[in-house]
């Protein structure tokens, strides 16, 4: 029978080991506390807590009191040693004297009896807490229930802070992958956003190297985009077969796919780098973009280690992420294609519309130079050479005049190409393509409509160079920023009803010399400008029935309006 004092120790050191939870955060420093309180409420001289290492199913010694250092180094299998029993079986073990237990591997001569109890959680031994003597039978049945009692205690107070530790973990890891993913979806270029994403798997996953393979154009292979290794970015490329390699598994059947012992298996990619840094396992994860796969995020480990299904759903989430990240970068790509070839044919209608003004210039005094040469009536006899000169100066006046006439019907705008279209639409499908440019000048939209559509017949590509005209000047008004203001109503005038565009900017407003003059052609104050923009506008306007104006402008901002008519209801 115990004395009340024996259960008080036994009570004080039970509070003992379950207050670790409120003293400490750390599972090292704990199992450390858990080690003391043993040797001093058992009486023994030295103790050890062994954990099984899940990546190679052996015990290693994690704490240790009274034993060797040399003790560090000890890796045992299942059922090997009398540990290595105990965690095979799952059941605690008295021995009086090691020297006469054939499973006692010494660690210390002068130890001679010995207690072990497995840690065991949900059913499942994670370790093993060992207790020695140098004394023959220094533990008797008692203390092996006490230890199994202060066991179970120190297993549910050490799984407590493997818990903490690891929803910690997993915080750091959703913060690192919104990091992440902010810093991937705002990177445009391709090989740089590869590199990115590789280098923010190497960091998330603490690998040794991250790898990106894409699907070539013809399905057939996987191509090395992306290299991350210890110093950072590794320029290496590579090809490989999709038969060749349980890459090409993984992203034929969209899955993950892990191996754990790339030296045992018969791969045939990244042989130089398996080699040289003796690599040992590897995760590969499929990249998916929209429904399709497109390539395969890996990493690769230089120890032996088992992904865990966390490890995987991290990978997984940074796969993901990364495909959103390459399909937006190829979205902008698209939308940069499209503004070029839009500023390229604005440049081809600023040019016909150029060479049409210059034309109706010329034709004035073309017209007056015909007639007053056919007023003329200059006759010379056949053999004079003048005659022949004549000649040549009225067909060379024929020709200018058919070459002006030609000139002046290019530029016109083809009634047959004007149709009725949603104003509303037109202004919305400009500001899509601008939305890139927006974005990157930092410049806000408060857009305001009408609910009704607001139908016009117009030149749609013409409607939308003004739009995009107006936009663009009100952006580089606001190299710093700013906000925009589109309004759009009906105005009723006696004639008929106008629809009406309202753009207001933040800009510091029009230079004073040349507000009275900004319609004019080659007027700009811009260094970039051509002077062009706001005549051709206004002159596209005029040729659908509608007006540009300049409702003001000063240090707040200015307010441009362009109206057209309304089609009428029938």
């Amino acid at each position: 029978m115990k004395t009340a004092q024996e259960d008080r120790s036994v009570l004080d050191s039970l509070y003992r080991i379950s207050s670790l939870v409120s003293q400490t955060e750390d599972p090292r420093e704990a199992l450390e506390l858990i080690i003391k309180n043993l040797l001093e409420t058992l009486g023994a001289t030295s103790a050890s807590i062994a954990l099984i290492n899940p990546d190679t199913n052996r015990l290693e010694i994690e704490v240790y009191r009274g034993l060797p250092k040399s003790s560090e180094e000890i890796k045992l299998a299942l059922g090997s040693g009398v540990t290595g029993w105990v965690a095979l079986h799952g059941q605690p073990v008295l021995i009086e004297d090691v020297r006469f237990d054939p499973r006692y591997i010494t660690l210390k001569p002068s130890i001679r009896s010995e207690m072990a109890a497995p840690m065991i959680l949900q059913g499942l031994t994670v370790g093993v807490v060992n207790v020695d003597s140098e004394q023959v039978a220094a533990f008797d049945e008692e203390d092996l229930k006490l230890l199994v009692l202060l066991t179970s205690e120190a297993t549910k107070v050490v799984s407590r802070l493997w818990l903490i530790n690891q929803l910690k973990e997993k915080a750091g890891q959703l913060q690192a992958l919104i990091s992440a993913g902010q810093q991937l979806v705002a990177t445009r270029d391709q090989p740089t956003l590869l590199q990115g994403i590789a280098r923010e798997a190497r960091r998330l996953m603490d690998c040794r190297y991250c790898s990106i393979m894409l699907l070539s154009d013809d399905m057939k292979s996987l191509k090395m985009e992306a290299l991350e290794g210890p110093g950072g970015e590794v320029d290496y490329r590579e090809t490989l077969d999709l038969e060749q390699s349980t890459l090409g598994v993984a992203l034929k059947r969209n899955k993950q796919i892990s191996v754990g012992d790339l030296a045992r298996t018969e791969e045939h990619h990244f042989v130089r780098f398996v080699q040289q840094d003796k690599l040992r396992s590897m995760l590969s994860t499929p990249i998916v973009v929209g429904e399709e796969v497109i390539g395969v995020l890996n990493a690769y480990t230089d120890i032996s280690h088992r992904f865990n299904n966390d490890e995987k759903r991290l990978f997984a989430t940074l796969a993901s992420l990364g495909g959103v990240a390459m399909e937006n970068s190829r979205l902008y790509a698209r939308v940069f294609a499209t503004e070029e070839s839009l500023r390229r044919n604005d440049r081809l209608t600023t040019l016909g519309l150029l060479a049409a003004e210059i034309a109706h210039e010329i034709r004035n005094p073309l017209t007056v130079i015909k007639l007053l040469f056919e007023a003329l009536d200059l006759q010379f006899p056949q053999t004079d050479p003048r005659q022949q000169d004549v000649a040549v100066i009225g067909e060379k006046i024929v020709q200018l005049e058919e070459i002006v006439s030609r000139v002046l019907n290019f530029g016109k705008s083809r009634s047959e190409m004007h149709a009725p279209q949603d104003l509303k639409k037109l202004v919305e499908d400009s500001l899509v393509l601008l939305r890139l440019k927006l974005e990157q000048s930092k410049v806000h939209l408060a857009y305001q409509t009408p609910n009704e559509p607001l139908m016009v017949e117009v030149h749609k590509g013409q409607i939308q160079q003004v739009i995009l005209n107006l936009v663009i000047n009100a952006v580089e008004a606001m190299p710093g920023g700013g906000i925009i203001s589109i309004h759009m109503e009906v105005i009723d005038t006696p004639e008929r009803p106008l629809a009406a565009v309202t753009l207001k900017d933040t800009g510091g407003g029009i230079p004073g010399p040349i507000r009275e003059r900004i319609f004019e052609s080659f007027l700009t104050g811009k260094s970039q400008g051509t002077g062009l923009g706001l005549a051709i506008s206004r002159q596209i306007l005029k040729a659908h029935r509608g007006e540009l104006e300049l409702v003001e402008t000063g240090s707040e901002g200015t307010i441009f309006r362009f109206t057209l008519p309304l089609m009428h209801k029938h």
